[in-house]
Formats: C-alpha cells, structure tokens, sequence
C-alpha cells in the first residue's frame, strides 16, 4: 500500500509551550493562544446563538442555517486552501483529461495512494461536489486519511449542510474522523460544530458527549489538550449561567489535576474566575501537576527540539510511559507517535501487543488492529495478530473469514508471508472444530481449507515468487497430524506424508523419523517398519542415524527374519554411501588438483612474461648506452669510464672533458653539434622535476577535515586546479595534494583538505560524481593501519523492502528514462545505475520508492518488462552476504617460528626474496667523487672482484680495434 500518512502527517508535534520557551518562539505561543481563545469565543458565540434566540436575533430573511454557514466560513479562512477560480479554458480540458488518466490507474491499481490524492484535488478543483464525495469514501475505505484530508472534506461537506438530515451525515464523518488517528484539531472542529446543533432535540447532551469524548482522547496531550479543555469550559460558562456553576468548577478542577503546558495560566484564571477561595485539595492536586509536568518536560523538550518523524524521541517517551504505567497516558502517547510513523509496523505490533496484554477492552484492542493493517497491509504479522485478537474477543466467524480474504489480497512481499497467514487462519479454524463428533460442518470446511491453502500456494504463490515458499510442507504435515491424531484417520494420514515425500523431502533424514514417531503413536508396526525401510533407501543426508533407528526398533520388537534383513539392508546401504562418499572426496581432489595445475600454469605464464619484459628493457637500455659511447672517442685509453650516470641537475663537466670535446671537433674539422637532448630524456628530466616536489607527509591528526579523492582519470593535467572548483563549493579548501608515481604520472587520487570539519562532510555528498567522465569516489581520510576494518560503502547491504533490484537494463538506458517507467507504481525517491569504475553502465539499477507497497506493487508488475528489447528482472533489494576472510594475527616463519605479518610487509615473504639494495650502496661506485683537498679514496678491491674485473665500455671498443 502506498499510504503517505507518514510523510504527510497530520500535523507535527512542534507545539509552541508556555513557561521557560526558547528564543524565536515566543510568536508561535501567542499565535497558538490567540487560536485558542478565537476558537473558544467562536463555541461561546454559538452556543448564545444557540441557547438565547434574543441574545443575537438574525436579521429579516436568513435562514438557521446561517449558523453552519458562519461556521464553514470562519473554519475554511483557517485551514481550507483558499477560494476556487472557475475558469472554463484550456486549463479545465486538461483537468479533465488527467482526471480520466486517474481513474484509469486507480481502475488498475486502487492501491495507489497518490492516485487518490490528485483525483480528489482535481476533482475538487472543477466543482465536481459529488464525484469528489465518492472519491473521498473510496479512498477512506482503503487507507486511514491525515488530518488535512478530513478537515478539507468536513469542512465541505459542512458548507453543503443544508437540514438534519445532512447534519447526521456530518456527525457520521466526524466519527469516522476521529477513528483515524488522534487528532485534536479534528475534535476541536468537532465540538465546535455540535455546538451549532445544540437546538435540536438532544443536542445538548450532544455537545457534551462530544467534548468528554474529546477530553478522554486528546485530553491529556501535554501540548494540545489546552484547547480542548478551555473551549468545553467556554461552552459550559455560556449555558450555566448562576444555576449551574459547579460544572465550571468542575472542570477547572479537573483540567489543574493533569499535568498540562500553561497551566499556570489556567490556575490564575481559575483563581480570579471563582468568587471562593480554592480549596486546598485542588492546590494539592494542581501542585502534584506541576510536579509530574517537571518529569515530563525533558521527553517533550525532545520532541519540539527534533524533527519528523522523530521515532527514536517517541521510543524512549513511550519507554517512560510504560514504567509509570498509567494505561491512559501510555496509549496517548503511541497515538501520538503513529500520527507521524504510521508506517513502522513494529510501533504498531507493540501498541497492539501492549492492548493485547494490558487493556482488553474489545472496541479498543480491534480498532487498533484494524487501523495498523489499514496503514501496513503489507506486513503478515500484523494480520495474524488482527484474527487473534479477533478470535479472541469471540468476533462472528463470517467476519474473520471476510478479513483473512482481505490479507490475502493485501500483496504481502514474500512467499513465507502467504504461508504464515494461512497457518494462523487453519489454526484459528482447527479450534473451531468439536473432535469428539466424527463429522461437521467445521471439520469439513477445516479440510476445505487445507486443501484450498495447498492449491493457493502451488498456483497464486509459486507463479508469482518461483517458490510456494514452503519446501518442508508445513501445512501438509499439520494436516497430517490432525488427521492422525485428532480425527484417527491414519490412511488419510499416510496420503498426506506420501504426497509430501514426493516434494523433494525423501532425502532429509528428520522428515521419515517424524513420520515414523506419528507412525509410532497412531499407527502400527507393520507401517512403521516400512517407513523406515524406504527411509533407509532414501535418506542422503544421515543415514547413519535411520539405519540406527531401523535396528533398534527391530532389537526390541522385530523377530530375527526382520534382524536379519534390517541388518542386510542397512549394511548394503551404508556400502553404497561409503562408495559415493569415496568417489565424491576424489572427484573434489581432481577438481581442487585441477585448479593448482591452473594456478601454477598461471603463475609460470606471469613469470615468463614478466622475464621477457624485463629482457626487452635490459635491451633497450644497453642499446641506449652504446648510443652514449659511440659519440666518444674510441681510442682514450686512460679516460675512466662512469659505472652509473650521475643524476645531479645543473652540473658542469670537468675541464679535461671539456678539452676532449674540443679536441674532438679539431680532429674530425666539424663544428661543435648543438647539445640538444633526445625525446626520451626531456620525459626522465620532465619526470625528475615533477619527482623534484616536495612531498608533505600526511598529517592523521586533520583526517576530521580531510577527504580521500580516488577513481580520477589518470590523463588529468593538473588535478589540484580542475578539482578545486568541485570542492570549494562545500567550503574553503586548505590544500589538495595529487599523489604521482616515481615517473612523474598522476596516480589517479588525491587529498583534499578542509579549513573545517563541516566542509569535509558536505563535502562526502560529490561521491560517485562524474569528472571527465569518470565516476569520482569520495571517502572519508581514515589510516588504514591503525582501522584495517574501515571500509566505505554508502549503500545497505541489507533487506530493503521498499527499494527495488534491476537488473537486465540495455547500456543506453538513461536514469530519466528509467524513473518514467518506475513513477507510474508509485513515489520514486531516488534511482542508482550502477556503473564500473570507468563509468560504463553495467545493465543493473537500485530503485528507491517511497514504501514497501509501492516496490510490492511495482515488482509485480514491472518484473519481465521489455526495455529496449531487454527483458529486465526486477526484485526487492536483499544483496547476497559476502564473505569476510579470518584475518590470522600471526604467520609462520622458514624457520618455524611465529613471525608476526608485519616484518614481511602486507603479502607476506616475498618468493623470490631479491635484495631490493641499489648497486651503487652494495659496492663502492668506480667513479669515486674527487676531494676537494687531495686525491679520492682508493677503492677497496675484495678477491672475486680481482678474479673477474668488471670490463667498461671503451675495454669492448679497444678490443674491437685492435682485431
């Protein structure tokens, strides 16, 4: 159901309250007073009108129902949104065309809240008085209205209020209203208007009757109550006069012993209203007020200082309420906290369950039964306890039945529901039967229904969820037990069990050993041993345990012809398990040695490729070292050749290099070549400058004002000016830091830093924003290392009933063309294509409505629709649970020995365990640096390096030219 009381509440509990009140509410409490004294005047001035004709006789002409009139008026300039503009154009053929668009869907789905709420709009937009009438009371069939639709429709229907016939018809929608939800302005409205009616015959006990009822409902609401109190007073001071003043006085002293907001007020009005002193009891009572009023201000203080729907606020309140445990302070407080989470089925199975326990009351306790399946149909606990509590307060059995065909049709979300209604509904009928009797009428519509439930699940269930979402039989097998037990009809019995081994169920060892004890207590020998012999044909899961029973029943009862063939047949069976578990564990070490072939295959075709990637940059280098050499003079014997280039930016060459140049250029008659690097090393030097930046190390102590960037495109040019308008946008940026690679490339992620925490946080709201057409991830800045459990997802991972599952969407599907579809179910909110890293749709999306009727309504009938020639596959939201790996605290070592994780680093040992030592620090560089103040160290020359010298470049050169 499609109920939007939630979101459309009657009206919040933000009440302005008198004494100590905040800065910026003081105008809410003299608008709310001042409404309250114009409302309690309005009751006084009809009630004169009413009780004294001469009071205010009405001018030549105008009729009694001028009263009504006065009524609506003053009512409609409060609440009503305004005057209607009849205008006949093009404005008034549109209207009619929606409102048939309406109709049709409503004809379709009548489950469609929203449907409703524009029909009515519409409807009563063009003036159409009785469509609207009858739209109205199709949609308050169906759902529970707020307080705006029922004061809108009253105050209608007042205004057409014409003689006493209409007026009856308006006390009727009053009490319709008031059964909704509680709602003191509905009261207020109510009594004001039996106040017009006071002339007629009973209309004086009517009022009355309204405002106790009133004051029963809403008359202890700490914040609302007020109003209804003084305008009860207000009627009764204007009707008493001298003669009956003890009625005023007793409702000022009713009103002082309940803990209200601005009862100060009323106690100074009470004092300089009566003529006696007050009597003690009554400063005693009002005292007592003030201090429960003390208690209750921090729950009330919580209410005003939160916003809707404010459940957590309500829960501890209701908390409070239940410990004192006063039963009518207790229900108002759960009245007033479904006003705004009417569509929490648990706040509705604990108000049900505490009138269930507590209360008793039968109009009570089914009313509250009945209004929490009107407001969540959806939800099958809440139906199984309405027929409990139906059955229990002895309901005519043609009710129950027409509610439990109410449930079924309710469009519960899954299989098990269906199969848990009709559970509690065979219950509620097997208690009904008199077993003592062989035969009934309600044994056999029992039988009927079982049959019926059984059917219902094959066709309406399976066919809609591919399950009848009761695998072990259930129903059969309570069925079955009745039939055994209660009705001694063990052949129906024995049907029933064969029907339901027949479902798959022959294999689980639990379902022949229960069919055996049924056997065992109701039936005979013979039959209990046949069970067991096919249980132990059967079986597949433990074996074992039913060739165990078979025995021991055959040690106790069995002759030895049954010993000896249980005995042969149980060893059989066991063989032939044995067999299939032997060839089962080697088919498994196959497929387990199949995957290490794989691994390995994997592992050697990884180390190939790696090797020939390293061969071909060996080569490339030595190709471009032997490019250096050429350009040097081939015969300088004595120059000393450079083991390692030296990286020293703005370096000058010695003066013998420089001589040898010139030397160089004499030699061949060529002029000096302009030094012009190539290609590759502008990119190192590009790259060296890049690298040449100074890195700042991360601060842990500013990950509250810091966010992590990642999934950036790699080709971005300059990162910190394309990202600093996207960020400053949620407030003012301290520093972003783009991280690179040793090359000098952007590495795709960064670090933006904020001046405040706020910032950082708003600033979590651009994730999955595309930037240069990839979706950009925004986390919190968290160290890993010291929170390794810290992982980032700002979806659920759990149930969701009111958000959808798509799958099987065409790539070019948009997010606009996807919600045109999904709006025409119900109040979409939001809508998420899933996509991978570089952006590309996957074909699935998350679908988000406004409450699980909505997704109910659209799964059925959005599952299997063609988009594009997709035929896509919708579902309620339920992602499989991944699989958490143990993390070991400790591995071991070669030698055997626990090493902690950490000293071989996040993998593990490395397997090719390879110094990672430059060669310039493992041994001393030939090209030792010159001391400024004497010749350089000599190097110190160890005995495998006198074994084998190391040949340079020009050693190679002279031995090429002296062949």
């Amino acid at each position: 159901m499609a109920t939007a009381a939630a979101t459309s509440t009657s009206e919040t509990e933000a009440e302005p309250k008198a004494g100590p009140t905040a800065e910026g509410e003081e105008d809410d409490v003299k608008t709310a007073r001042t409404r309250r004294k114009v409302l309690s005047r309005a009751v006084a001035a009809a009630t004169y009108k009413a009780v004294e004709p001469g009071w205010d006789q009405p001018e030549e002409g105008v009729s009694e129902s001028d009263g009504d009139e006065e009524y609506a008026m003053a009512s409609s300039a409060e609440s009503s949104p305004g005057e209607y503009e009849w205008e006949y154009d093009e404005e008034e053929e549109k209207n009619q065309l929606e409102i048939e668009r309406l109709e049709e869907q409503l004809s379709i789905n009548v489950y469609d809240y929203n449907c409703h709420v524009d029909l009515i709009r519409l409807l009563r937009l063009e003036g159409e008085l009785t469509k609207v009438r009858m739209a109205r009371q199709k949609m308050s069939e169906i759902f529970p209205l707020t307080e705006e639709l029922w004061l809108e429709w009253l105050h209608d229907e007042v205004s057409m209020a014409l003689d006493g016939l209409d007026r009856e018809h308006v006390y009727d929608l009053f009490e319709k209203a008031v059964k909704d939800y509680i709602c003191p302005n509905i009261w207020l409205e109510y009594g004001q208007y039996s106040v017009g009616g006071i002339g007629q015959k009973g209309g004086l006990e009517k009022v009355r009757s309204v405002f106790e009822r009133a004051l029963s409902s809403v008359g202890l609401h700490m914040t609302k109550g007020l109003a209804i109190w003084e305008a009860y007073r207000e009627f009764e001071s204007a009707i008493v006069e001298a003669a009956r003043l003890e009625k005023v006085h007793s409702l000022f002293r009713r009103q002082l012993a309940i803990p209200l907001y601005d009862m100060e007020a009323t106690f100074a009005e009470y004092e300089e209203w009566s003529e006696d002193p007050i009597p003690e009891s009554v400063i005693q009572n009002y005292n007592k007020a003030l201090q429960q009023l003390e208690s209750y201000k921090p729950y009330e203080e919580a209410l005003l200082q939160a916003e809707a729907p404010r459940l957590a606020e309500y829960q501890a309140y209701i908390d409070f309420e239940m410990k004192i445990g006063d039963p009518a302070r207790v229900q108002l407080i759960f009245e007033r906290a479904l006003v705004e989470n009417c569509l929490v089925p648990d706040l509705w199975i604990r108000y049900s369950q505490y009138l269930d326990r507590q209360l008793k009351v039968k109009d009570l306790v089914l009313s509250v039964h009945n209004r929490a399946v009107r407001n969540c149909p959806w939800t099958v606990a809440l139906w199984s306890r309405y027929l409990l509590a139906m059955e229990r307060h002895g309901v005519d059995h043609r009710v129950i039945s027409v509610t439990f065909e109410k449930a079924l049709s309710a469009g519960f979300i899954q299989a098990t529901d269906y199969v848990e209604i009709w559970q509690a509904y065979l219950d509620y009928l097997r208690r009904r039967v008199d077993f003592k009797q062989d035969s009934s009428k309600e044994l056999e519509e029992l039988r009927s229904a079982f049959t019926r439930a059984l059917e219902y699940l094959k066709q309406e269930v399976e066919e809609r969820f591919n399950e009848s979402g009761d695998p072990s039989c259930m129903i059969m097998q309570n069925w079955a037990r009745i039939e055994a037990r209660l009705c001694n009809n063990m052949q129906k019995a024995r049907e029933l069990w064969d029907s339901i081994m027949t479902k798959g169920n022959a294999k689980y060892a639990n379902m022949w050993l229960e069919y055996y004890n049924l056997e065992r207590a109701h039936g005979d020998t013979q039959h209990c041993r046949k069970a067991l012999h096919r249980a132990v044909q059967c079986t597949s899961d433990y074996p074992e345990h039913v060739c165990e029973v078979l025995l021991t029943m055959e040690r106790t009862e069995g002759t030895l012809e049954d010993w000896d063939i249980a005995v042969q047949k149980t060893e059989t069976r066991l063989a032939r398990v044995n067999e299939q578990r032997i060839k089962a564990a080697e088919k498994e070490a196959a497929l387990a040695q199949q995957e290490e072939e794989k691994a390995e295959q994997r592992k050697r075709a990884r180390a190939e490729k790696k090797a020939l990637k390293k061969k071909k940059k060996t080569r490339g280098a030595d190709k471009r070292r032997a490019e250096e050499d050429d350009e040097k003079e081939w015969g300088d014997d004595e120059e000393e050749q450079p083991s390692k280039r030296r990286k020293v930016e703005n370096s000058t060459p010695p003066a013998g290099e420089a001589q040898g140049l010139e030397a160089e250029t004499g030699l061949f008659g060529k002029s000096a070549p302009v030094d012009v690097d190539p290609p590759s090393k502008q990119k190192e030097r590009a790259a060296a400058l890049k690298r040449d930046v100074p890195r700042v190390p991360h601060d842990s102590s500013k990950d509250s004002i810091t966010v992590f960037v990642s999934n950036l495109p790699y080709s971005m040019g300059e990162p910190a000016v394309t990202l600093r308008p996207l960020f400053e946008a949620c407030g003012e940026v301290a520093e972003i830091r783009p991280i690179f690679s040793n090359r000098g490339d952007f590495r795709g992620y960064c670090y933006v830093e904020f001046k405040e925490e706020k910032s950082a946080l708003q600033a979590l709201q651009l994730d999955r924003k595309t930037v240069e057409g990839r979706p950009m991830f925004v986390s919190p800045c968290v160290d890993k290392s010291k929170n390794p459990d810290f992982k980032v997802f700002r979806y659920s991972t759990a149930l969701e009933k009111h958000k959808l599952f798509v799958s099987g969407l065409p790539f070019s599907c948009t997010k606009e063309e996807l919600e045109e579809i999904c709006k025409a179910h119900g109040t979409v909110k939001d809508i998420r294509l899933v996509t991978n890293r570089a952006g590309k749709p996957k074909g699935l999306a998350y679908v988000e409505y406004e409450n699980e009727s909505q997704a109910s309504q659209a799964v059925l009938k959005m599952d299997g629709m063609t988009i594009k020639d997709n035929v896509i596959k919708v579902a309620i939201s339920n992602p499989p649970q991944r699989k958490v790996p143990e993390k070991p605290e400790a591995r071991k070592a070669p030698g055997g020995a626990m090493v902690p994780r950490q000293i071989y680093g996040a993998r593990g040992k490395g397997r090719t365990q390879l110094s990672l030592l430059p060669r310039a620090l493992q041994r001393p560089s030939e090209t030792a640096a010159q001391a400024e103040n004497g010749p350089a160290p000599q190097p110190v020359v160890t005995a495998s390096a006198a074994e084998a010298p190391k040949m340079s470049n020009a050693d190679f050169a002279k031995l090429l030219l002296r062949k």
